[in-house]
Formats: C-alpha cells, sequence, structure tokens
C-alpha cells in the first residue's frame, strides 16, 4: 500500500510539473515569507501538545468527512488550542490537495505541514512554494540517501522535516540524517494494522534532543494519555477530530495529561 501511495503521488507531482515547471515553483517557493518555526511550537512542554489533522478519508477508513471549507476546520483546530495543523494535500485516497494546504496557511497562525507521500525535490519545493512550514518524510517509502536529501533540502528552504517512522531501523536511520522531529506511526502503512504500544516500545531509542511524536491510533482522551505516559511529547491526531467537535474533543485531549506532571514521569525513567 504505501509503495501505490507514493508512486501514486509521484505520478500526479510529475504531472504538475508538465504544467508548472520546477523552475517555476522554486521561484515561487524561495519568494514566500519565512516559514513558522515548527520546532519552537512543538517544543516539549509541561502539557501534550496536537497537530491536528484536516483529512477527508483515507484508505483504510474510506471517507471520513467532506470538508467544503478546510481554512475553517484548521480554524477551530487553532481556537481548540492545537499547537500546529496537519494537512493531507494526497488527492486519490485522501482526496487533499495543495489548495487545502493554500488556504488552511493563510487562515492560521501556527505552523502547517504537508503530509503527503513525498519522494522528489519538486515536491518538497511545491510544499515550500504553497506555504508549508513542516513536510512529512516516511522513512520506509525512501531511500537512506533519497531521506538525507529530502531531508537537507527542506532545512535548507527553511522548512522543518517530521521524519516518520514504524520500526527500531527507521528509527536509527531518522537518528543518521539528524532529524529533530520524529513521529512514531501506530499504523502499519503496508497492512494498516494499528499498535497502540509501538511508539512506547520504541521511545527509549528516539534520539535524546528530537521532539517525539506519536501519530494514528487517537480516537480518545486516554489514547493522548497513553502516548504522554510513554513519552509523547506530540500527538498527531486525525480522524476524531474531523468526525467530532473539534473544539470540544481537542479540549479532553489537551486535558488528558493533567496528572503527569514531567517527562522524567512519563517514560518512568
Amino acid at each position: 500500500m504505501l509503495a501505490d501511495l507514493t508512486a501514486g503521488a509521484v505520478a500526479d507531482a510529475e504531472a504538475r510539473e508538465r504544467e508548472r515547471p520546477l523552475a517555476s515553483v522554486e521561484k515561487v517557493a524561495l519568494a514566500q515569507p519565512p516559514a513558522r518555526d515548527a520546532l519552537a511550537a512543538l517544543a516539549p512542554a509541561d502539557r501534550v501538545k496536537i497537530i491536528a489533522e484536516v483529512k477527508r478519508a483515507s484508505p483504510s477508513r474510506g471517507d471520513l468527512a467532506e470538508i467544503p471549507d478546510p481554512a475553517h476546520q484548521a480554524s477551530r483546530y487553532e481556537q481548540g488550542g492545537a499547537s500546529a495543523i496537519s494537512v493531507l494535500t494526497e488527492g486519490r485516497r485522501f482526496k487533499g490537495s495543495l489548495a487545502d494546504l493554500e488556504a488552511v496557511r493563510d487562515t492560521v497562525t501556527v505552523p502547517v505541514l504537508r503530509k503527503d507521500f513525498i519522494a522528489t525535490d519538486y515536491q518538497v519545493l511545491e510544499a515550500r512554494a504553497a506555504g508549508a512550514d513542516l513536510v512529512l518524510l516516511i522513512v520506509a517509502a525512501l531511500e537512506q540517501d533519497e531521506l538525507r536529501r529530502l531531508h537537507d533540502l527542506t532545512v535548507q528552504l527553511g522548512m522543518t522535516p517530521l521524519v516518520e517512522t514504524h520500526s527500531a531501523e527507521e528509527v536509527d536511520r531518522a537518528a543518521d540524517i539528524g532529524a529533530r522531529l520524529v513521529g512514531v506511526n501506530a499504523r502499519n502503512l503496508s497492512t494498516f494494522e494499528l499498535d497502540k504500544d509501538l511508539f512506547g516500545r520504541l521511545a527509549p531509542r528516539l534520539p535524546a534532543d528530537a521532539i517525539k511524536i506519536a501519530e494514528s491510533a487517537v480516537l480518545a482522551p486516554a489514547d493522548v494519555a497513553h502516548y504522554r505516559q510513554a513519552g509523547a511529547d506530540v500527538v498527531l491526531v486525525g480522524e476524531a477530530l474531523v468526525t467530532g467537535d473539534p473544539v470540544a474533543t481537542l479540549a479532553a485531549f489537551l486535558k488528558a495529561d493533567a496528572a503527569v506532571s514531567s517527562p522524567t514521569e512519563r517514560s518512568g525513567a
């Protein structure tokens, strides 16, 4: 599934490149205002931070919500206390677009993540041209030299790479390129099965100086508390926010770790 999603995203990007050549996109990207500081926005704090996701559909769950106005959805997230906004821009299975990201970026004041299946320089450049502050890089989808090149290009453009992992070996690969923002996705992108305990098993292996993000399998406050107790600085939430009241849901999630007072206690050290 991951290979198919990545191949589709690259094919769509190549089609866009035929209409809008790389040189043109690069010119727009370099003319953008500086990216917002995602590392500062997501830095470890006394309370969990949340990346709230604009997500219409997924291969595992099908249609989730229509979201006719992604900017309004994102503004509700910001109102509810989200520290950053993730926007699905993949069109085939997630029904997103770069236009969604542009609309969100023009509306909110927090950093915005382009969440897609990124495998080419063109995709990174068009993310910056659309105003993205962060770019998702999935370790499992990339060879190590590709991962390093795209990571470095993202940084050179002033954005922050969110490097997503699913195994100990992938965590080591993220550490090897100096990733500062490392996610652990509970969803296996080959089988789409969920393992909510994966973050806890991998947390001790994550780079000590990296911001630690738990992704997927977050439907209730208890799920946030579970990840927080395992050492997560940030939790990425999508489905629970698009299928319910985002402000009320965020309020409940942000209170979920109220009883945990420090990262040391969370990790059990």
